[in-house]
């Protein structure tokens, strides 16, 4: 790779860009986190976050991966042997039921094709077919990273009151929280799990559980072994203004920095230029010839869009190339979809103009690579980012 002039294009779906706004906020002395201003910086973040959330409840915030807020809501809520749903929406819808069958936990893991999402009519026929309520939780991937199928969350917990079942809704929004709308409390999920280094626009390190109090009531009866991940022990700090071990101090700052950039713009508006910038490349992808992964269009994730490279053209390779000529990293394809799909993600401190280079990007590779494309994409996405 020749030595990269100017900006380097970050376009995989997380991590993402971090605004320059939050890299000075993180760059602030570290202070005693067991101090006075301390406290009120994790009052100010605790209540400052509830909204991206969409919930008037508590947020649990860890020094953490996604991967670790995927294992907190599952043994705070869950005990060894209880049966859980949970649908093969992807590549991280599979991690996170392997991560279950290794605690301990029975999944009935319903098969897919990684192109849709949950089927809420399946969620509802399953429950209501389990008469004794031997499931106890329902675990859906709201936007599935791999594919870039974003699932109906609303219809989700729709089919589960139909079913009148009692299960928990436990639902990852690792790579839509802040892209994608979401409202925790009003479709009813119990437990939310999300990260920092996708829409918060941080970089990798925190890792969150918004709770419900059916899932706090879950908690007591539960008995899947846990000791970091304990949700008792960081509610009852969080009440002093602490955490129940050392927080990722820096990263707080930048947390409540990002947070108020979302709220400066509003987050109706940070949807719908998500939705926009969305539309604009699935635009540019039938422009050129190509077909997107996701075959449902009320599934199509705002957050980034996965392209299918015609049959006996290498995916990863194609990527290679635009790094190298371009400075631009593209997300790979993930297990089964290795070298078949690549990803763009338009997520997070992300603008029209941002949007417009990385699809003339792309369209450059796609032709340099050989692959057979029409070179109007690029004009197809520019029309839908105009009239918007």
């Amino acid at each position: 790779m020749a030595q990269p002039i100017g900006r380097h294009f970050l376009q995989i779906p997380g991590p993402t860009n971090v605004p320059d706004r939050v890299l000075r906020a993180m760059s602030a002395p570290t202070i005693d986190h067991r101090g006075p201003e301390f406290a009120a910086l994790t009052r100010e973040v605790l209540s400052a976050v509830r909204p991206v959330f969409g919930t008037s409840g508590p947020v649990l915030i860890y020094p953490s991966s996604g991967t670790g807020a995927w294992e907190a809501a599952l043994v705070n809520t869950l005990s060894p042997g209880d049966r859980v749903l949970a649908f093969e929406t992807g590549h991280f819808a599979t991690l996170w039921r392997e991560m279950a069958e290794n605690l301990g936990l029975r999944v009935d893991f319903m098969p897919g094709d990684w192109r849709r999402g949950v089927d809420p009519e399946v969620v509802r026929q399953r429950l209501a077919d389990d008469a004794d309520h031997e499931i106890k939780a329902v675990c859906a991937v709201h936007n599935e990273t791999s594919t870039a199928v974003t699932s109906r969350i609303e219809e989700v917990r729709r089919a589960i009151d139909d079913a009148a079942h009692p299960a928990l809704l436990l639902v990852d929004t690792i790579s839509s929280l802040g892209s994608v709308d979401f409202r925790h409390d009003e479709w009813g999920v119990d437990v939310t799990i999300s990260c920092s280094q996708k829409g918060l626009m941080l970089p990798p390190g925190l890792g969150f559980n918004a709770i419900s109090e059916k899932a706090l009531r879950a908690r007591e009866s539960a008995t899947l072994p846990r000791s970091y991940w304990d949700w008792g022990p960081i509610l009852a700090a969080n009440e002093r203004g602490f955490f129940h071990s050392t927080p990722a101090t820096n990263l707080l700052y930048g947390l409540l920095e990002a947070l108020r950039m979302l709220e400066e713009e509003g987050l109706p508006e940070v949807f719908r230029r998500h939705r926009r910038h969305a539309a604009a490349t699935r635009a540019a992808v039938r422009g050129w010839g190509l077909e997107t992964l996701c075959l449902d269009e009320r599934e199509h994730s705002p957050a980034l869009t996965a392209v299918l490279l015609p049959q006996g053209h290498d995916a990863d390779a194609f990527r290679g190339l635009v790094l190298n000529r371009f400075n631009m990293s593209l997300g790979a394809g993930l297990g089964k979809l290795a070298g078949t799909v690549f990803r763009i993600g338009h997520l997070g401190d992300f603008n029209d103009v941002s949007l417009a280079g990385t699809l003339s990007g792309v369209q450059m590779g796609l032709e340099l690579a050989g692959v057979p494309i029409d070179q109007g994409g690029i004009t197809a996405a520019l029309r839908v980012l105009e009239e918007a």
